[in-house]
């Protein structure tokens, strides 16, 4: 990998994290290889989370569950549908809907991805929400906001370092006991899914 290539890839990383600094993250769970972190947003009610894990599968194996539209909700938190809206080079424009526990409504999102790979093999998907991009559907509650991304590493051992990291606004009204525990449950169940789908053979 060149060194050019790599202050590239490095610098779209740090461009994709969330505002949150290195020393403000704190370890909430740490189960079943999966570790995951939450920090305080300055100006928001709901706290970043990150998640981390290593997978025994390809690059291309992790990939391309990400690219899959049509199985994405096996393994996505509470994701009830998922399509493409765009799709141009190395972005997409995806729209998905998400279950809630009652009484919340239940909530849709329109993420912007731009997938940019090193020439090692490590890929960052970076996501931000366009809340305007579509009309909102009757009965649901627009995510007004998300900043994250996903890093997928390749280590030794053929194993792949999964960071799953992510601020969000949901939009609407959400009671605290649910906004608590989806900011830990989300990057968990997420990566415990997306991981025992991307080792099964």
């Amino acid at each position: 990998m060149s060194r050019f290539r790599r202050m590239v890839f490095t610098a779209a990383l740090s461009c994709a994290t969330t505002a949150v600094s290195a020393q403000d993250w704190q370890l909430v769970k740490d189960e079943e290889g999966i570790q995951v972190y939450l920090a305080t947003v300055p100006g928001s009610s709901y706290k970043a989370y990150r998640g981390v894990t290593t997978i025994k599968a390809s690059i291309e194996r992790l990939r391309s569950l990400q690219e899959d539209v049509l199985t994405s909700c096996q393994w996505i938190f509470q994701c009830q549908e998922q399509k493409m809206l765009k799709s141009e080079g190395a972005q997409s424009w995806m729209y998905s809907r998400f279950s809630t526990p009652w009484p919340v409504a239940p909530r849709d999102s329109v993420l912007h991805i731009t997938t940019s790979m090193a020439a090692d093999g490590a890929l960052l998907r970076r996501i931000q929400a366009l809340p305007d991009y579509v009309p909102v559907r009757d009965g649901l509650v627009r995510v007004s906001r998300v900043d994250g991304y996903w890093s997928l590493t390749p280590k030794l051992g053929g194993v792949v370092e999964v960071v799953y990291e992510a601020h969000t606004e949901p939009g609407g009204s959400v009671p605290s006991w649910l906004a608590n525990s989806f900011v830990v449950d989300a990057p968990f169940e997420t990566l415990q899914a997306y991981r025992a789908l991307a080792e099964r053979r």
